[in-house]
């Protein structure tokens, strides 16, 4: 998968061919590639495969999860210097986006030390992009939550408007679902969160619920459906989600881990070629 997904990536880079490869000359070089920036490194199995594809061969320094600074030799190049300019653009794309996400999932995971609780990502990917950005999500320190629809049920507003008898509806999905699938209800306050657990929810996701309600329900859950998990989602920020990880709950999960990632910049600069 992961060498589809760059093969593919470069494709759209070089669309019918580099033109500088019809007059550059060949050579043997050497390449760096340095962080300008503060963060958390992702993607090096993704750069290794684009490398190999090409015939280009790369010494890391780092590996994914490492902290970077400013003026960090993250890894050498070496080969032809055609085929490292032909992916130059298409690497650093992928090593700043992916490392954009991981340093903004670390920057909230240091606020929930000492937290029994997973920090967990959304289905708000890029389309294409799903599984380079929750690799991503995993170097920063996070946790996946489904890969998609086929990973889990989970009823969200606009499915629970469709049921007319929820209690029914479940007992017919505990018949049809494969046996290790979990059930997932979207509740938007105390109430409905009840009456998701009653209905044999195995995880309830406490929606753009205040903190001080959310730790009403997980009381509720405590004193009464113990095994039932608790996920609190919508509106959580590095300003407040010390206090949603107060609450006692088992996830926050976030879909701003991804689309408010702000990408981590990287160079690359030949330093050495010798004409072939």
């Amino acid at each position: 998968m992961i060498k589809k997904f760059v093969k593919k990536a470069l494709q759209e880079d070089v669309g019918r061919g580099d033109l500088f490869e019809l007059v550059g000359k060949d050579s043997f070089a050497s390449a760096k590639i340095t962080c300008k920036d503060v963060g958390v490194f992702a993607s090096k199995p993704y750069v290794e495969a684009l490398c190999e594809m090409n015939d280009l061969s790369i010494t890391f320094y780092y590996n994914d999860g490492d902290r970077l600074k400013k003026g960090d030799v993250v890894a050498l190049m070496e080969g032809n210097s055609k085929n490292i300019l032909r992916c130059e653009r298409t690497l650093l794309n992928i090593m700043q986006h992916a490392s954009g996400i991981a340093s903004n999932v670390a920057r909230y995971t240091k606020f929930l030390d000492g937290y029994r609780l997973k920090l967990l990502d959304t289905r708000k990917t890029r389309p294409h992009l799903r599984v380079f950005e929750k690799y991503a999500i995993r170097c920063g320190g996070g946790h996946n939550h489904r890969m998609g629809l086929d990973d889990c049920l989970m009823l969200k507003d606009t499915h629970l408007k469709t049921i007319d008898d929820l209690k029914q509806f479940m007992v017919e999905a505990r018949s049809k679902l494969p046996f290790t699938c979990k059930i997932e209800i979207e509740s938007e306050d105390v109430e409905c969160a009840k009456f998701a657990m009653a209905c044999g929810a195995d995880i309830v996701m406490c929606d753009n619920m205040s903190h001080e309600v959310i730790s009403d329900v997980v009381a509720y859950r405590n004193s009464h459906f113990p095994h039932v998990l608790l996920e609190a989602s919508g509106n959580i920020t590095e300003q407040n989600i010390i206090e949603y990880a107060k609450t006692g709950v088992d996830a926050i999960s976030s879909g701003s881990l991804i689309h408010q990632a702000v990408w981590l910049d990287f160079s690359m600069k030949i330093t050495h070629k010798t004409v072939l």
